[in-house]
């Protein structure tokens, strides 16, 4: 855990080391008062002994001097009397040790005493020599005495001396004295003063003591509520209470600056959370809202024994309303799908079903009222019903559908994320029953699932192992009854599936995108085999192979470079190569459709329209996009017999198609009477079992011998 070192704190911190500063230069201020003291006294005592020296010097010279004249005669005329008069007179005054009086040889002559004990004796002691031999004023220092000397003479001749002796002692008592009295008023002094730094040290504690408690009235305590509230506001809490201030400087605008973000940002947060949670589109509860909605629900019916359906609901063939119609019509139908299920729901589903548009063309629906499963059941019904009436979009009917998977929490799944992928689950599955249908979860389907990845993984690399082979079913002439092509088909021959329908793997290869490694390979080996064959006779063209291509192998747009390096490497000419696309994969980007179409006219390679009937698209689209040819759809050669409408339609599209200069190919021939009535219509050519199973290459070619 790491502390915090904030603003106070640093405010503290700094006013610390402001006031460690000062106090470090005032103490350095009193050590240098207390050495200016010191010096001060050794300076004064210097002085004062100095003066001292000074004052004594010429005390004594003077001293002397006087009594030289004084003595002069008496010492001449040996006038002990006088004098002794003289001596002991001088000796009175104060800090006198000694006088004395000393003939020429240096011998005492008196020392103020009335017996005069040491008369005549010579002077020992270590000053008596210089003062004997000097003629001159001289003083002399010792550690005890200040000896002040001068010769007296008469005329040019010596006839003695005075000496006199200063007591040291009593000056220096006098000297410390005073100097003891001027650290005495030093120490007064520095006293005062210490006592005006320690009250102005007490001041300034206390300004910085104001200082900070100002600070942090003024600035620490809304920088906290500020911080405060950014937090209450980043955790979501918009409803805190609210910051005021009718402070008139910054920290008062900072203060309502952030008051008014704060409820800038609550209002555009409320913004944010309606478009987080509701589709724009629809108005409807999103994918997200949904989701927490449906853990909150799980939770709390854990263990309550109640269940709780879901119901997956997805458009039939709606890619097919934005590739024919454009994304406007789109979401008109959208919309209205959202409309009609959300009138159901509200009649049928209870108080706390709840509705979400879960992206794209999906819908899911929960139901927790009731016997579930049979709200389920009865819903998922009026959807079916309901859903596959028409809708009028920009004018026109368009007939859609809903495929309807629905799970049950908790039979099925006790988590959401399972209950969700088993609702999908169920929901392709309605999907592969033929669409606008229900089906509920079983177990089985996640087998079909797991089957299905399989699958997938089995196709990887089927090409390689050679379990995907081409045939080749014949395409006639009804004119004539002659084979003027074939169609390639891909078969697989897995080692344990066995055969798989080309429907089934068909369809993996196309979500998983194992198509556009398989097409181009598929047309190099179609064209391979195609170059091999042989017309009839002379006057007649070879046989050309028609080629499947994927929707997705047209959006990528190398067709036409592959197509360009299969005719160049197999040596098939382009006008025996015909490209089979569905209507669909065409018309849903005809711009970009048209381009590459127009590239591949270009080289001579024919374009063919296959399953033309079952989408969106008129005959009005081929002026619009360079086709060669149409394939009728089987669905409408199988009922051609039966219902007059697919009768006239297949009609229709041979009259139209000629009239654009259009060939028509009608596929699914297995009767005789097709067959005629094609004929009789002015169908161009035609494929199916009745005509030509498929079959080998090699059995292709021996059939055009």
């Amino acid at each position: 855990m790491s502390l915090r070192f904030g603003l106070q704190a640093r405010f503290l911190v700094a006013m610390g080391i402001t006031l460690a500063v000062v106090f470090a230069l005032i103490a350095v201020l009193l050590q240098r008062q207390t050495m200016m003291q010191r010096e001060v006294d050794v300076l004064g005592r210097e002085a004062m002994q100095s003066m001292a020296a000074d004052a004594l010097n010429r005390r004594g010279e003077a001293m002397v001097e006087q009594l030289a004249d004084s003595l002069t005669n008496p010492l001449y005329f040996s006038d002990l009397d006088a004098i002794g008069t003289t001596v002991r007179a001088a000796a009175r005054q104060p800090d006198v040790a000694y006088v004395l009086v000393y003939d020429a040889h240096g011998n005492i002559v008196h020392d103020g005493s009335y017996d005069i004990a040491a008369y005549g004796q010579p002077m020992t002691d270590p000053l008596a020599h210089a003062a004997i031999s000097s003629n001159r004023l001289l003083t002399q220092w010792s550690q005890q005495v200040v000896d002040v000397s001068e010769g007296i003479s008469i005329g040019n001749e010596r006839i003695g001396g005075v000496r006199v002796g200063y007591s040291l002692a009593e000056i220096r008592a006098s000297e410390e004295r005073a100097a003891n009295n001027l650290n005495n008023r030093l120490v007064e002094l520095g006293r005062r003063h210490m006592g005006w730094i320690v009250l102005l040290l007490a001041a300034l504690a206390a300004v910085c003591v104001g200082i900070a408690w100002y600070a942090q009235r003024t600035l620490v305590k809304p920088i906290r509520q500020l911080a405060e509230a950014a937090h209450a506001i980043g955790v979501g809490n918009y409803d805190a209470k609210q910051l005021s201030s009718d402070r008139q400087d910054e920290v008062g605008d900072l203060v309502r600056a952030f008051s008014s973000m704060n409820d800038s940002i609550a209002r555009h947060d409320r913004d944010v959370r309606r478009m987080a949670y509701t589709d724009a589109l629809t108005g409807l509860t999103n994918r997200l809202a949904f989701r927490e909605s449906l853990d909150h629900r799980l939770m709390m019916l854990r263990g309550a024994g109640r269940q709780l359906a879901l119901l997956f609901a997805d458009i039939d063939d709606f890619k097919r309303v934005n590739d024919t119609l454009g994304h406007e019509a789109g979401d008109d139908v959208l919309v209205q799908f959202a409309n009609r299920i959300r009138d159901a729901v509200e009649r049928m589903g209870g108080d706390d079903s709840l509705l979400a548009r879960f992206g794209g063309d999906e819908f899911v629906i929960l139901i927790q009222n009731g016997d579930v499963r049979a709200v389920a059941t009865q819903l998922a019904e009026a959807l079916v019903k309901e859903l596959g009436q028409p809708l009028v979009v920009e004018g026109r009917q368009v007939f859609l559908g809903t495929s309807i998977g629905i799970t049950l929490f908790p039979e099925d799944a006790s988590g959401a994320t399972s209950l969700m992928k088993n609702g999908d689950i169920a929901m392709y599955q309605a999907k592969v029953a033929g669409k606008n249908c229900y089906r509920f979860y079983s177990r089985a389907m996640d087998q079909a699932v797991e089957r299905r990845v399989h699958m997938e993984q089995e196709l990887r690399g089927a090409w390689e192992r050679g379990e995907l082979s081409l045939v080749y079913q014949p395409i006639f002439r009804l004119m004539d009854q002659r084979i003027v092509g074939a169609e390639a088909l891909l078969r697989w021959q897995h080692p344990e599936m066995g055969a798989v329908a080309p429907s089934v793997f068909i369809d993996v290869a196309e979500q998983s995108g194992l198509i556009e490694s398989i097409g181009p390979r598929v047309l190099r080996a179609a064209c391979a085999a195609a170059a091999h064959w042989t017309a009839h006779n002379d006057s007649e063209e070879a046989p050309f192979v028609a080629v499947n291509v994927s929707p997705r192998q047209l959006r990528s747009g190398d067709l036409p470079e592959e197509v360009a390096s299969s005719l160049r490497d197999t040596g098939l000419p382009a006008s025996r190569l015909h490209l089979e696309l569905t209507e669909t994969a065409v018309i849903g980007d005809e711009a970009h459709a048209s381009a590459l179409l127009a590239k591949l006219h270009r080289t001579g390679v024919k374009v063919w329209l296959d399953d033309f009937g079952t989408g969106f698209s008129g005959l009005s689209h081929l002026r619009r996009v360079p086709v060669d040819g149409v394939k009728i759809d089987r669905s409408f050669i199988a009922d051609m017999q039966r219902d007059p409408d697919d009768l006239a339609l297949t009609t229709a599209i041979i009259a139209m198609a000629h009239s654009l200069g259009i060939t028509v190919v009608a596929e699914g021939v297995e009767k005789e009477a097709q067959f005629d009535i094609l004929r009789d219509r002015g169908c161009d050519l035609a494929q199916g079992y009745w005509l030509g199973h498929p079959m080998s290459a090699a059995e292709f070619a021996h059939l055009l011998i």
